[in-house]
């Protein structure tokens, strides 16, 4: 059973985008997260995932992100400051009717008015969906 659970876990991961030598930086990190999503990232890119205080430049972010958090425009502008151009940003929250469940409309709000827009929302695990964030366009 644990294999069909790891296989999962490493199709979840393939759908995020990250591929071998990515750095990807994770914020909101508790013992709520999804540890067999965290290890197929960890997989996919050979290396650990580094935590909030890293300062280098990083390929990816991923936010566990649950209500009563804080204020989600002011993370995903902190996850902005190290994030190579490009990088993709993805928001995990507790599925609806979960502990903690974020309203979709919150996720749009906060991306907005950070400077980014949701592009893609599913299911990531168990109790968890994914959401990702890109940067808005630059028109010509």
């Amino acid at each position: 059973m644990a294999s069909t659970a790891d296989d999962a876990a490493t199709q979840a991961a393939g759908r995020l985008g990250f591929t071998s030598g990515q750095v990807i930086q994770e914020f909101g990190y508790d013992d709520d997260v999804d540890g067999g999503l965290r290890g197929a990232i960890e997989e996919a890119t050979g290396a650990e995932l580094v935590d909030e205080d890293y300062d280098d430049v990083t390929d990816g972010v991923i936010i566990w992100w649950r209500d009563g958090d804080g204020d989600l425009t002011d993370m995903l502008v902190d996850a902005q400051t190290v994030l190579d151009d490009g990088g993709t940003i993805w928001v995990f929250t507790p599925k609806k009717g979960r502990t903690g469940h974020v309203d979709h409309g919150e996720l749009e709000e906060a991306g907005t008015t950070a400077g980014l827009h949701v592009t893609s929302t599913f299911s990531i695990a168990d109790d968890w969906s994914a959401t990702r964030l890109g940067y808005r366009g630059r028109g010509k």
